[in-house]
């Protein structure tokens, strides 16, 4: 976001660092809000989200969408950047990665623990009725499958992680005497975090710290003269926003040297907002005062090493010439040849020609190619390097420079692929480097990958026993609370079952085992003892014709205990009832509660 911030407009935007927090604060509360959705529809239970959450989360994606299409599309080099990091961190990543694991599967043998002890709680509900189990099987085979796609891809996720050093490559993984010689550095256009680039303070500042040699931009005034700039315009490195506006975006080519001269080039290099690195360390005072005071050089001032030759544009007086016109003032310099790095491809053989002692250098093309035009030395991009023919140029012993090299790990693959050189614009970091970042020996990092792995195994094992024992003893608790509560119902009297007191049953209750119930007549043995008359005998009502029902038994469950006394005498007195006449009950039957 800074970078692309810096690239639009030309300026650093300190606050695009709240910016870039803001954005991943808003990205990882977006992810929480949707896993947390999913795992509330994944139980069952409905989503209830603010309005203002959707709004969030809809910006969100449409952001991450933007960003990730404006990264495919203009900055696809940079996905060469993670691969090229991987071939450096790929043991570290396996190691963090573990520990990743580890972390994770406190919950997962949480939630598989629980799901087994769900299991066997439901098991033994359904040993009471062969009812609930037949409904409950479908359940229990759903709880038990939970535990495939909850713990199987852990575990291949695990066993793969297990395995991952057996495809890593990595060149800092090696013997210590095959490692190669530090790469040589070049400064690319002099130190620009130390001076202000193509100026004399920069160039100096790259051979305090150890340069081995410079590369620099060369472009023709239309004057004829060679001078040291990159930009095809002279907005961003020199103060002529000040002095002709109008002129701002003009190629430089098209002003005589005269007027170049007057130009400052050194006081953006000040200014906070214009820096051209966003890491690169405070100035000094006096290297501020210095800064400030810096101009565009001339090829004729210093000494360098490798030049790359802007070509002027068109309706130019030197545009086909202009490779002659350098190489002349070159040599007026009485620069050694031998020292020149000659980058450009136009006009080859007159180069060759007219000074032989330049080391031309070539692009990433075939070995074939350089073979054939005589060329040892190739400067390539790291992006493309490494992906493409490193090994093939290395077997035809290829001289290989590659740019811009800035992070110390990126100088490590570099120094650890036994590169040659590298051009950088951090050459005060990287000239104090004594030995590669992120290096091991093999046997090394064999005892690191079995170490981490019986570490975790060792982990993984003790959460496994912890969850699985804390559930078990949950599900013994369960069970013997389940045992306490059937006893006590063991224990309650039993259940009689009591009809009502209008039902013929209600009307007989004192019948001998050895009656028999025929359909539609009763008859049943005269009582052993004879009975008296009873006196004043209420003859029983008679409903009317229009009020005789179908019986409707109706039983009535109530918990009593053994049959009082009053009961006894009444179920005695409803014996000495002369027969009804009726197959059917008198009355309709309705539920009257004993007293």
């Amino acid at each position: 976001l800074i970078m692309v911030t810096f690239l639009g407009t030309g300026y650093w935007f300190f606050w695009s660092i709240f910016i870039l927090s803001l954005a991943r604060i808003l990205t990882a509360y977006s992810s929480l809000l949707l896993l947390l959705g999913f795992l509330l529809l994944w139980e069952r239970i409905e989503l209830y989200l603010h309005l203002c959450h959707k709004i969030l989360i809809l910006l969100v994606i449409l952001l991450c969408v933007i960003l990730m299409f404006i990264i495919c599309k203009f900055w696809k080099e940079r996905w060469l950047v993670a691969g090229l990091s991987m071939q450096i961190f790929a043991p570290y990543v396996h190691l963090v990665s573990i520990t990743v694991m580890v972390i994770l599967f406190w919950p997962v043998a949480f939630y598989v623990a629980r799901l087994e002890r769900e299991v066997r709680m439901r098991r033994y509900r359904m040993t009471h009725s062969e009812k609930k189990r037949l409904k409950k099987c479908n359940v229990i085979t759903r709880l038990r499958g939970l535990q495939v796609p909850v713990g199987l891809p852990f575990l291949l996720i695990l066993l793969s992680l297990y395995l991952m050093p057996l495809g890593i490559y990595s060149p800092c993984i090696q013997e210590k005497e095959n490692l190669g010689p530090k790469p040589t550095i070049f400064g690319h256009r002099g130190a620009p975090m130390l001076g202000p680039e193509n100026t004399m303070m920069s160039f100096e500042k790259a051979v305090e710290h150890g340069a081995h040699g410079l590369e620099t931009d060369i472009h023709l005034s239309y004057d004829h003269v060679p001078f040291l700039m990159h930009d095809f315009d002279l907005k961003r490195t020199t103060n002529i926003g000040e002095v002709q506006p109008e002129s701002a975006f003009e190629n430089p080519a098209f002003f005589n040297w005269d007027f170049l001269s007057t130009l400052n080039a050194g006081k953006w290099f000040v200014k906070p907002e214009l820096r051209p690195f966003y890491n690169m360390k405070p100035l000094s005072e006096a290297d501020k005062e210095r800064a400030r005071n810096q101009s565009i050089p001339t090829l004729k001032e210093r000494k360098f090493v490798i030049f790359d030759l802007h070509r002027p544009p068109p309706k130019h007086p030197f545009r086909h010439t202009f490779v002659r016109q350098v190489v002349s003032v070159i040599l007026a310099s009485k620069i050694e040849q031998h020292l020149i790095f000659w980058l450009p491809a136009h006009d080859r053989q007159y180069v060759r020609s007219v000074a032989p002692g330049f080391q031309h250098v070539g692009h990433l093309v075939s070995v074939e190619t350089l073979a054939k035009n005589n060329i040892s030395i190739i400067n390539v991009d790291y992006k493309k390097l490494f992906p493409n023919g490193l090994r093939d140029y290395k077997a035809a012993n290829i001289h290989i420079n590659v740019y811009t090299v800035n992070a110390p790990w990126l100088f490590s693959l570099a120094w650890c692929s036994r590169i040659n050189s590298v051009t950088t614009d951090n050459i005060g970091l990287l000239s104090q480097l004594d030995h590669p970042h992120f290096f091991m020996t093999p046997k090394f990092y064999v005892f690191m990958w079995l170490l981490a792995d019986i570490i975790s195994v060792l982990f993984i094992v003790a959460i496994f026993c912890f969850h699985w024992r804390r559930e078990t003893e949950k599900e013994k608790l369960f069970e013997t609370s389940s045992t306490r509560t059937d006893l006590h119902i063991a224990m309650k009297p039993p259940v009689r079952v009591v009809e009502s007191p209008w039902t013929l049953a209600a009307l007989y209750p004192a019948l001998p085992k050895s009656g028999k119930e025929h359909q539609g007549h009763f008859n049943f043995a005269a009582p052993s003892k004879k009975l008296l008359p009873i006196k004043n005998a209420v003859t029983p009502l008679k409903p009317g014709k229009h009020e005789i029902q179908p019986p409707m038994p109706t039983t009535v469950f109530e918990l009593t205990q053994a049959p009082t006394r009053q009961a006894t005498s009444e179920a005695t007195f409803q014996t000495t009832l002369p027969t009804l006449k009726v197959d059917k009950p008198t009355m309709p039957s309705i539920e009257v509660p004993y007293p």
